[in-house]
């Protein structure tokens, strides 16, 4: 008989999320991605919850993430539940650190502190990170004083992705064993992301095609703890005017600065809508009457460039 599951709760009805790390401001791929998270649940009945993903502290603002809220209100964009604060799950996180020693998951990593705190937080391939090697794999257990790894199973996974079609990868060859807690008490990435998608009943997860590499390793996670796949959509970035990538550090504009430069936020929504494929071309909306125009199979693919002034 299978065994029952570690964490996670039934959802009766679509579940959607989107979690953002309080780094910087919102720009527009991040909002483009939070309005098709919200879309897709609310065009069949479903329920969208927020989370801040702030488990790894030393980089994160407690501020940033109020106006990450307020941002996504004031384009419509609300949680039908209690905004989860990863911050202060770090019990949950343990918790489930010891479930899956149990299951003989985990094994100690003695790597360099530098090394750690690159392969923690939330990877792309931009930022040149490498999968793991596995060199501490044959190390004796050594307590939840030491940093400690995921023993990958040694084969592929597929799934079907909503925004990119059948998808095929071996986990090993893109993260290697991931990185699950740091020696500093820090719980990394792929175990909270997994994790809270269980306990919040997420059924599917809408996020960028930068992310699409991580999304096998963190499935082999999810079997760990007998949780359900939930259905992924990756996809195609928001680029600057000239192709560029578009991020927080390359100084994109947030919904204030937008503002400031008179663009209102119905107009956001409507650019945003139309780059979605719910609008013939860009108009200025609320986000309630995009959701019966809502269809993935009209979500353009690849990835959309910023109108001129906007970035």
């Amino acid at each position: 008989m299978e065994a029952p599951p570690l964490i996670g709760r039934f959802a009766a009805v679509p579940v959607g999320r989107f979690a953002p790390s309080p780094t910087g401001t919102l720009h527009l791929g991040n909002l483009r991605m939070a309005l098709a998270s919200w879309l897709s649940v609310k065009a069949r009945g479903g329920r969208w919850v927020l989370r801040v993903e702030d488990v790894d502290r030393p980089r994160c603002d407690a501020a940033l993430a109020e106006v990450q809220v307020r941002d996504l209100a004031a384009l419509g964009l609300e949680s039908d539940e209690e905004v989860i604060w990863q911050s202060r799950r770090e019990a949950r996180y343990r918790a489930a650190l010891e479930r899956l020693h149990e299951g003989g998951h985990l094994y100690p990593c003695a790597c360099t502190r530098k090394d750690l705190q690159r392969l923690a937080s939330a990877p792309h391939l931009e930022d040149g990170l490498r999968p793991y090697d596995g060199a501490c794999r044959s190390r004796d257990w050594e307590g939840f004083e030491a940093a400690l790894r995921f023993r990958l199973p040694g084969d592929e996974v597929a799934w079907s992705d909503w925004a990119l079609g059948p998808q095929r990868d071996d986990p090993a060859t893109l993260t290697g064993d991931p990185l699950l807690f740091r020696r500093d008490g820090v719980f990394a990435y792929h175990l909270a992301v997994v994790v809270d998608d269980g306990e919040q009943g997420v059924t599917e997860i809408v996020r960028g095609a930068d992310l699409r590499s991580v999304t096998a390793t963190q499935i082999r996670l999810q079997e760990a703890f007998y949780l359900p796949r939930p259905a992924y959509a990756h996809l195609g970035l928001v680029t600057a005017p000239d192709g560029s990538r578009l991020g927080k550090r390359a100084g994109a504009l947030g919904l204030d600065a937008l503002r400031a430069c008179g663009i209102a936020a119905e107009e956001v929504i409507g650019w945003l809508g139309w780059s979605l494929g719910c609008l013939d071309q860009s108009a200025p909306c609320t986000a309630e009457s995009l959701i019966p125009r809502f269809d993935w199979s009209r979500v353009p693919s690849g990835d959309i460039r910023t109108p001129v002034g906007w970035a």
